[in-house]
């Protein structure tokens, strides 16, 4: 007997969600392969420290409240039933840059089925999906009963043609995915491909990055990826990964040439965060590392140097 409950248990558990801060399967199938950087937030986690609650509308694009207003407007409570988000940006031949939100949680399907009829809010099928059209211009569909994606429509049309094979998704690009296989265990992960990461790195170098030091080795940028925790303070681990053991020490080099430029002119907080900051290579990886207690975390938030990297 005790083993045919156990059993039923096991079955009963195995058809629940399981979140975390790892990427789902739904949101692999739905991010093209031409992205440039991915955010995901464990909102779990997150809600465990002021200073993340704190952080989250800083860290996340301009859009995340137009995004939580969105899902507000169909009865969720991000604060409430959000377990993770990811947003991902990616690259497109006709529009340039576009971007998709991918959101889990335990979301009252009924209750958002009763909004969007009392609200007169009709979907229409792309690619044999009910799209929903949302506030602000966004589009919405559930992937699952505990998964919805939110864009553009023609971001939306991006995802469901990378979903259904038409094109390429994340699963196919094996350099973002790796960097993935590294970060996923932080509360707050990012990942940025080769283009990203020169964008981000010209941002913190500044004048740095006009020396001839620069220009032979940003041709070797594979990519980057970074982890915020909050478990105790606030830990920053940022990581930029080159062809070679040589092109990360220059790049180590470089940005720390760049720091003492800053630090030349910077002052207060500003100045406090690059103190604050150790930079470092190895295994052919520039090391960036920023480790505060909640209250001086407040000093990178300011940063020049967090604003490109997070964005």
């Amino acid at each position: 007997m005790k083993s045919r409950i156990f059993l039923a248990l096991c079955v009963f558990f195995s058809t629940l969600p399981i979140f975390g801060s790892s990427l789902s399967t739904a949101a692999r199938s739905v991010i093209p392969n031409q992205v440039q950087q991915i955010i995901n937030v464990d909102y779990r986690r997150m809600k465990a420290s002021d200073t993340a609650m704190a952080l989250k509308n800083r860290l996340l694009p301009a859009n995340l409240k137009q995004f939580e207003d969105a899902l507000k407007d169909i009865g969720v409570v991000p604060d409430r039933d959000l377990e993770q988000i990811t947003i991902a940006s990616f690259r497109t031949k006709d529009r340039g840059i576009e971007m998709i939100s991918v959101a889990q949680g335990t979301f009252p399907r009924k209750k958002i089925n009763l909004k969007l009829i009392k609200q007169k809010i009709k979907g229409k099928k792309i690619n044999g999906s009910v799209v929903y059209p949302m506030a602000g211009g966004m589009s919405m569909f559930f992937l699952d009963d505990w998964t919805m994606l939110f864009g553009s429509e023609s971001a939306v049309r991006s995802a469901l043609d990378a979903r259904d094979n038409s094109a390429e998704s994340l699963n196919a690009n094996a350099d973002v995915t790796d960097m993935i296989a590294s970060v996923e265990s932080g509360s707050v992960w990012s990942v940025l491909d080769s283009e990203g990461t020169h964008t981000m790195l010209k941002s913190i170098l500044g004048a740095a990055s006009s020396l001839a030091e620069y220009d032979t080795v940003k041709s070797h940028l594979k990519g980057s990826r970074y982890t915020m925790d909050f478990t105790n303070g606030v830990d920053f681990n940022l990581n930029v990964v080159t062809s070679d053991n040589m092109t990360a020490a220059t790049l180590s080099s470089l940005l720390k040439a760049g720091m003492l430029l800053k630090k030349m002119d910077a002052t207060g907080p500003e100045k406090m965060a690059l103190e604050g900051t150790s930079v470092d290579s190895d295994a052919g990886k520039l090391i960036v590392r920023f480790k505060a207690d909640d209250k001086s975390f407040q000093s990178l938030l300011d940063s020049p140097m967090f604003a490109a990297v997070t964005k």
